[in-house]
C-alpha cells in the first residue's frame, strides 16, 4: 500500500509537469507512471481478494461469506437505488424535494388514518396491582434474544455494546428500567425512529404502496420491550386458534393441519369450505383506545398498561429514502413496524376482537393477520365469514373483499360461491397459505413446482458467491446447505410426495450444483461426484428426513395437540373408486419401512433423530 501511495503522488505530479510543459519527454513519463499505477492497483486488489477468499475458507470467516453474499445481491439490484417516485395521481416526480414529500405524504397518511367504527360504550376494569422490580435476569435473557448485526436507530447505539460490556451493561440497563417503569416515562430520544421503504418486490417499482416501511428504532428501547413483552406473556393467555409468534408453535403446524384436514374430507367425499380472509394494512390500522381496552380485557396489569401507552406518546419519525430524509412527522395510529412488542400487542387485540366468533381448530386458524374459516357447507362459511367481518370491522379492522379468497375442498357439480356484503368473494383452485401452496384437489403437485422456484430464487440472491470461481466447492456446497435447501424443503414436512415429484426437486437441486461448480451435462461428470465435490446430499433423503422428524415431534405431543386431532380425526364416507389417493400416513409409512422405524419408536426423540438421520457426504 504504501508503494502504490508513493508511484500514485509521483503520477499526480508528473501529471502537473506536462500540463504546464507539453513536452514528450513529458507526456512518456507521466504515461508509464498511468501504467505502473495501474499494475500497482491490480496486485493491491489481487492481494486484498486472496486475503478474502483465505478467509472466507475458515470458520471465523463464515459471516463474512453471507454477508459478502447479501451485499452482491444488493449490488446487483436497481430497486436500492430508486431516486424517482411517482405521486398519488402517476406523475413521475424527479427533484429531490418532491421525492421527499411524496415518501412524507404516504407514509404520514398510512400512519394516522384510522378505519371507521364504533365507539366502545361500555368500560373495563382495570387491574390495579403491584409489579415488581426488573431482575437482572430479565434484562440477561431480553439481551439474549437480541440479534447483532442489525440496523441502528436515531441513537446509533447496537446492541453489541450492551452485550460487550456484560454485567456492567446488565446492572446499568436493570436501574434504567426500574426507573422507566416506576415514573411511566421512558427516554425522549427512545421516541424517533427512522422509517426505511422497503421494496416487496412486486408491483410498480416507482409507486410508494409498494414498499413495505420498516422503522429502525433504539435498541436500547427493544431490549426494554423485550422485558415488558417476557412479563406480559407470563399474564396473557392467548387462544389455542393463534399461531403466530406463540410458543411451540409455527407455520408449520397451520400448514399441517389444514393439509391434514382437506385430505380427510377429500377421502370420505366430502365437501370442505374454506375461506382465507385478507386484513387491510392490520398492522398499520389498529386504533390505540382499542389496543388498551384488549389488555385490560386480558387482564394486564394497569401500570403495564400505562408503560405500553407511553411507548406510543408522542411518537415521530422520518422516512429515509435514496435522496435522504423527509421531515419528521407523527405517528397516531396503529403499531410499530419493527417493534420487538408488537406482534404480541397485536395477538392480544386479534384474541379479544375474535373471542365470539372463532371456533375450534382447525374450523378457525390464525396467524396474526391471517385467517382461515373452514366449514363442512357453503352456506356455513359465509355466515362465519360475515360474522368475522362484522366483528373486526366495528372495532376498526378492515376485511379486504378483493383479497379474501374461497376454495372448496372435493367439490361437487353446482356448489355455488360464497358472498361478503353482497359481493362475490374471489374462488380459486390453489392458494398460498403461510407460503405453502394448497389445491382444492389435495395434491401436491403445484406446491412442488413452488418450491423449486423458491429455491431459484435462494439460489440466485447468493449466486455473487456460489458463482464465484475463486471460492471453494466445500464453501459453496455449505452455502447451498444453509441458504437455498431450506428455501426448498420448507413446508415438504407436511405432505407425501410421488417419485416423480422428488425426482423434479432433485433434478433443480443438480442443475444449481452444477452452475455453481461450473459443470455441464458436455462435462460427462456424473451426480454422485457432483454431491461429493460440494458435500450435499440427495434431496429426496432430506425430504424424507424432514418428514418422520416432523411426524416423530406430532407424535411426542400431547394427544389435544391440533396435529395428533387431525391425524386420529375418523369421518364417516368412503373412498372413491380406482387407484386411492396417495395420504400422508401412506408416505410415512413406507419411510419408516425405509430407515427401519416404527411409531414406538417416535417416543424416544434422541433415538428417533438418530434413526432417520440422513447426514450429508
Amino acid at each position: 500500500m504504501r508503494k502504490f501511495r508513493i508511484v500514485s503522488k509521483r503520477k499526480r505530479l508528473a501529471k502537473k509537469k506536462w500540463d504546464m510543459d507539453r513536452t514528450e519527454e513529458n507526456r512518456q513519463e507521466y504515461k508509464e507512471l498511468q501504467h505502473r499505477v495501474k499494475r500497482e492497483v491490480s496486485k493491491a486488489k489481487q492481494k486484498a481478494y486472496d486475503e478474502l477468499y483465505t478467509r472466507l475458507d475458515t470458520r471465523e470467516g463464515e459471516k463474512d461469506l453471507y454477508r459478502l453474499a447479501r451485499q452482491r445481491d444488493r449490488d446487483g439490484k436497481d430497486v436500492q437505488q430508486v431516486r424517482v417516485i411517482k405521486d398519488r395521481d402517476g406523475r413521475v416526480l424527479t427533484s429531490e424535494e418532491s421525492v421527499q414529500r411524496r415518501w412524507k405524504e404516504y407514509f404520514e397518511e398510512l400512519m394516522n388514518e384510522e378505519n371507521e367504527r364504533e365507539k366502545r360504550v361500555e368500560g373495563v376494569n382495570s387491574v390495579e396491582q403491584k409489579v415488581d422490580k426488573i431482575r437482572k435476569d430479565e434484562v440477561r435473557k431480553a439481551l439474549k434474544r437480541m440479534k447483532s448485526g442489525k440496523a441502528v436507530g436515531p441513537d446509533d447505539i447496537p446492541v453489541e455494546v450492551w452485550k460487550c460490556l456484560g454485567e456492567a451493561a446488565v446492572e446499568f440497563l436493570a436501574n434504567l428500567f426500574n426507573r422507566v417503569l416506576e415514573s411511566e416515562k421512558m427516554p425522549e430520544e427512545w421516541r424517533r425512529s427512522v422509517l426505511v421503504p422497503i421494496f416487496k418486490n412486486k408491483g410498480d417499482v416507482q409507486s410508494c404502496s409498494n414498499y413495505r416501511g420498516i422503522k429502525l428504532m433504539s435498541h436500547t428501547m427493544k431490549v426494554w420491550e423485550r422485558v415488558v413483552e417476557a412479563r406480559l406473556r407470563k399474564v396473557v393467555e392467548i387462544c389455542e386458534q393463534q399461531y403466530g409468534f406463540m410458543p411451540r408453535k409455527s407455520t408449520t403446524d397451520a400448514i399441517f393441519a389444514l393439509r391434514i384436514l382437506m385430505e380427510k374430507y377429500r377421502d370420505g367425499q366430502k365437501e370442505l369450505h374454506c375461506v382465507f380472509v385478507d386484513l387491510e394494512k392490520a398492522y398499520d390500522r389498529v386504533p390505540r383506545e382499542e389496543l388498551w381496552y384488549c389488555m385490560r380485557k386480558s387482564g394486564v396489569a394497569e401500570k403495564y398498561v400505562r408503560v405500553v401507552q407511553d411507548m406510543y406518546e408522542r411518537s415521530r419519525t422520518v422516512v429515509r429514502c435514496a435522496v435522504g430524509q423527509t421531515e419528521k412527522f407523527n405517528v397516531e395510529v396503529g403499531l410499530h413496524q419493527g417493534s420487538a412488542l408488537s406482534p404480541f400487542l397485536f395477538a392480544i387485540v386479534m384474541d379479544q376482537l375474535s373471542e365470539e366468533v372463532r371456533q375450534e381448530s382447525p374450523w378457525t386458524m390464525m396467524f396474526a393477520d391471517d385467517i382461515v374459516i373452514c366449514s363442512e357447507s357453503r352456506e356455513q362459511v359465509e355466515e362465519n365469514l360475515e360474522r368475522w367481518r362484522f366483528a373486526l370491522e366495528r372495532r376498526g379492522m378492515k376485511v379486504s373483499h378483493s383479497k379474501t379468497e374461497y376454495m372448496c375442498v372435493n367439490e361437487r357439480e353446482g356448489s355455488g360461491t360464497v358472498r361478503l356484503q353482497g359481493e362475490e368473494v374471489k374462488k380459486v383452485l390453489e392458494f398460498k397459505y403461510l407460503g405453502s401452496t394448497v389445491q382444492s384437489n389435495g395434491e401436491c403437485g403445484k406446491e412442488v413446482k413452488k418450491r423449486v422456484q423458491a429455491g431459484w430464487n435462494g439460489w440466485r440472491n447468493v449466486s455473487g458467491v456460489l458463482c464465484d470461481r475463486k471460492i471453494s466447492a466445500r464453501i459453496k456446497g455449505k452455502v447451498y446447505r444453509t441458504v437455498v435447501r431450506p428455501a426448498m424443503l420448507y413446508g415438504l414436512e407436511t405432505v407425501s410426495l410421488r417419485k416423480r415429484q422428488e425426482s423434479e426437486l432433485e433434478v433443480a437441486e443438480l442443475k444449481m450444483l452444477r452452475f455453481s461448480l461450473g459443470v455441464t451435462r458436455l462435462d460427462r461428470i456424473r451426480n454422485e461426484y457432483i454431491r461429493g465435490t460440494a458435500h450435499v446430499g440427495r434431496l429426496g433423503d432430506k425430504v424424507r428426513e424432514t418428514r418422520l422428524r416432523w411426524f416423530g415431534h406430532v407424535q411426542r405431543r400431547e394427544s389435544e395437540y391440533i396435529g395428533r386431532r387431525m391425524l386420529d380425526m375418523e369421518l364417516p364416507g368412503r373412498r372413491q373408486r380406482g387407484r386411492p389417493k396417495r395420504r400422508y400416513m401412506d408416505g410415512i409409512n413406507e419411510d419408516m419401512k425405509l430407515v427401519g422405524a416404527s411409531v414406538e419408536d417416535a417416543e424416544d426423540r434422541d433415538r428417533w433423530r438418530e434413526t432417520i438421520r440422513c447426514g450429508d457426504p
